[in-house]
């Protein structure tokens, strides 16, 4: 299971729109997510789109695992795509901001 990121919570607070303490473990925070999800599929699927989109999950991916894993309730993977991303997106960030430290002489 993928490590928690201080950056996580408030990310997906922001790109979601939910609700979310602080102080949440991994677990606990997969299972809030996967609840919201699940929600969402059965009561408001283009919210769901909409926000599949913003974060931008890779579609094919998704598209690929839901195939492979009928066996598997479609929000835990949808909800681990979402966390991936925004871990993704939170290294990516981290790494900008580390480079965007050196100086110039030492860029060259």
């Amino acid at each position: 299971m993928a490590q928690m990121n201080t950056d996580l919570i408030p990310a997906l607070r922001q790109s979601i729109n939910i609700e979310l303490p602080d102080n949440l473990s991994f677990e606990s925070l997969h299972d809030k997510l996967s609840d919201h999800i699940n929600h969402l599929i059965q009561n408001d699927f283009q919210k769901l789109a909409l926000i599949l989109y913003r974060i931008d999950v890779n579609e094919e991916k998704l598209k690929r695992l839901l195939e492979e894993n009928t066996n598997k309730d479609a929000s835990t993977i949808i909800t681990d795509l979402i966390i991936e991303r925004q871990l993704q997106k939170i290294k990516s960030r981290q790494e900008f901001r580390r480079d965007n430290n050196i100086s110039e002489e030492e860029k060259w």
